[in-house]
């Protein structure tokens, strides 16, 4: 696929938001995601000009564009706000990007400190590629004090509003909950499907003209991630291991998760492997999916499911491509699943609700890939199937999430890559892959 260089962030918004009233605000997110770009896009004049020199001026706080840059992957800056924390925070301008915050995590407390003697809304700007809620000590000490933004990955919408130039984002999410499918017709992606998925959604990695190039880069991302912020976080005699975990947990994405299956080609023990799964979900590298539950459940799995953060990265680090991915169609049915779960997420980012992701399973077999529970408690189920048509067993794991939800199930969706939304029973829908991120 060949992109723009600039895609459209719909998470601006609550960016921008935050800013008007957190006097801290973090955007965390995987390295190379596009954090930097949105803070600097947002909240600097200097950073994004047109061929003449003419501002960009699509950003959204453009009245507030005085932000000073500082990055802590600097070798400098770093040392400098390790060395004195508290005179580093005392000498920065009015308002500022701090980026990389946690390669000095000792800025967090002098930051607090600023804050509680001068409470002004968006004095800090920080960006992140650790998962601050799984260190509550450093999420704790600027607790009512810092709004997060999460980032991941370019999703498939903002992709496909890059290319289109348009600004809506998708109503995939409102229609599951709210409008409902019609019925109407859409084209197969068929290879184009396959591509997307091993492509992923890593700007830099789209920018590469071939997917050989593609693949290269994501290898190299994760080594130089291990080496470089993994060094920082912790002390670990075999950082070797860690590309290799990845790589084990990219051939288990979407699958539950056994940590037994993945310290098997380990010669170390299980407690070593799950505390390097630890450090590789605050890397946003890997994601542990709970299981969704209910009073009305008796025989459910209470095991989480395993994601990989991107698609393109568990391409790369299996070694398959497009031809390869649509000739295996176990790993197509795992990479499917976790390229939607990922675009769900990435889409429920920006959306106006607060959503919260599960998977259910029962002990009987039936299953519903991605369970998405709303904020009043509605729920909505999502399955995914690799092929190209749908049959009315396809929604039996729907149908017992439906059961156990009750009143509060708003519907279920099979994203099949076929043509035509269809009602298959009340709020079931079969719908064609493509409108997950396409608005007809």
């Amino acid at each position: 696929m060949s992109e723009p260089a600039f895609y459209p962030r719909y998470v601006e918004p609550r960016l921008v938001e935050a800013l008007d009233d957190s006097p801290v605000v973090l955007i965390h997110g995987p390295r190379q995601c596009g954090k930097t770009t949105l803070a600097r896009y947002t909240c600097t004049d200097s950073h994004f000009t047109l061929g003449d020199g003419a501002p960009l001026g699509l950003g959204m706080a453009s009245e507030r564009r005085d932000y000073t840059y500082i990055s802590l992957d600097d070798a400098v800056a770093r040392d400098g706000a390790r060395a004195d924390p508290a005179g580093f925070v005392t000498d920065l301008p009015e308002r500022v990007i701090l980026d990389e915050i946690q390669r000095a995590p000792e800025l967090f407390e002098a930051i607090k400190v600023a804050v509680d003697r001068r409470r002004t809304p968006g004095r800090f700007l920080l960006t992140g590629s650790t998962n601050v809620l799984l260190i509550p000590s450093l999420s704790e000490s600027l607790a009512g004090r810092m709004q997060i933004v999460r980032l991941h990955p370019l999703a498939q919408r903002e992709l496909a509003a890059a290319a289109a130039d348009q600004q809506r984002p998708a109503e995939f999410l409102d229609r599951l909950f709210d409008a409902g499918f019609a019925m109407e017709r859409a084209d197969r992606l068929g290879e184009d499907l396959f591509e997307r998925v091993v492509a992923g959604g890593f700007p830099p990695a789209l920018a590469r003209p071939t997917a050989r190039r593609r693949a290269n880069w994501q290898r190299d991302y994760v080594e130089a991630l291990v080496q470089r912020d993994v060094r920082d976080m912790t002390r670990i005699a075999a950082l070797d291991a860690l590309p290799r975990l990845l790589a084990v947990a990219a051939a288990q994405t979407a699958r539950l998760f056994n940590l037994a299956d993945l310290a098997a080609p380990f010669q170390v023990s299980r407690p070593t492997i799950g505390a390097y799964t630890d450090l590789l979900e605050r890397l946003f590298l890997l994601e542990r999916l709970p299981a969704w539950h209910s009073n009305r459940l008796r025989r459910h799995v209470k095991r989480p499911k395993l994601h990989l953060g991107d698609t393109g990265l568990a391409a790369a680090l299996l070694g398959v491509d497009a031809a390869a991915l649509k000739a295996d169609r176990t790993l197509l049915g795992q990479l499917l699943e976790t390229f939607v779960y990922q675009e769900l997420r990435r889409q429920a980012s920006w959306h106006e609700a607060p959503l919260r992701f599960f998977h259910f399973r029962d002990r009987d077999g039936a299953e519903v890939d991605v369970v998405i529970e709303r904020a009043a408690g509605t729920v909505a189920g999502v399955e995914v199937k690799a092929a190209a048509t749908v049959r009315p067993a396809d929604f039996r794991g729907l149908r017992k999430l439906a059961a156990a939800a009750g009143d509060r199930f708003a519907c279920g969706a099979v994203l099949y890559d076929g043509e035509v939304s269809a009602r298959f029973g009340d709020r079931l829908h079969a719908v064609p892959i493509r409108r997950l991120w396409e608005t007809p």
